[in-house]
């Protein structure tokens, strides 16, 4: 059986993420991000969302356990900041229904979605620039990169919650990372 960690990083939708998983029927663990990387043993990661890029703990050192990597509105931030993009603020701020467009219909993460997807996200930040080897994935009207992806090291991220009820599509995000970590 796949198990997936979801890492904590203080969000309020942390919980739901894990127990989104858990009603999936996948073994999963709900872990702190100060969890030293040595005793990380899974077959995927979710970095959570969180309030701040300065309580990220481990997270840096979890992108290179060579597992795949699901980053979830700031554990994608972290993912582009650490792997050198760039992250900043959002024109837009709190949470609001977005309408997502797929521009990667080939992707393992979002390419199965319909075209244009209802999601339910944050934009106080978010990616500006993504990081050597990712693709963008999705956009909207209110932010260039919604998701983004670099399949050749399984590192995925997405701007929105797949784990809230105002998601439409949100558990097939978590279907496909699952067939990505098996």
């Amino acid at each position: 059986m796949t198990k997936i960690l979801v890492v904590d990083n203080r969000g309020q939708f942390t919980h739901l993420e894990h127990r989104a998983l858990r009603d999936m029927g996948v073994e999963t663990d709900l872990v702190d991000n100060t969890v030293p990387p040595e005793e990380i043993d899974a077959d995927g990661l979710v970095l959570s969302g969180g309030p701040s890029m300065d309580d990220i703990g481990y997270c840096a050192d979890y992108l290179e356990l060579d597992v795949p990597v699901l980053g979830i509105c700031l554990g994608m931030q972290v993912m582009a900041h650490v792997l050198d993009g760039e992250v900043g603020g959002g024109d837009y701020g709190g949470y609001a229904d977005v309408t997502v467009e797929i521009t990667d219909d080939d992707d393992p993460l979002v390419g199965s979605l319909a075209p244009e997807t209802r999601v339910w996200a944050s934009h106080a930040d978010e990616v500006k620039r993504v990081p050597s080897g990712f693709e963008r994935t999705a956009t909207s009207d209110v932010c260039g990169i919604e998701a983004m992806s670099d399949a050749d090291r399984d590192l995925y991220g997405v701007q929105w919650h797949p784990e809230v009820a105002h998601t439409d599509e949100g558990e097939e995000i978590f279907e496909n990372f699952l067939a990505v970590c098996e």
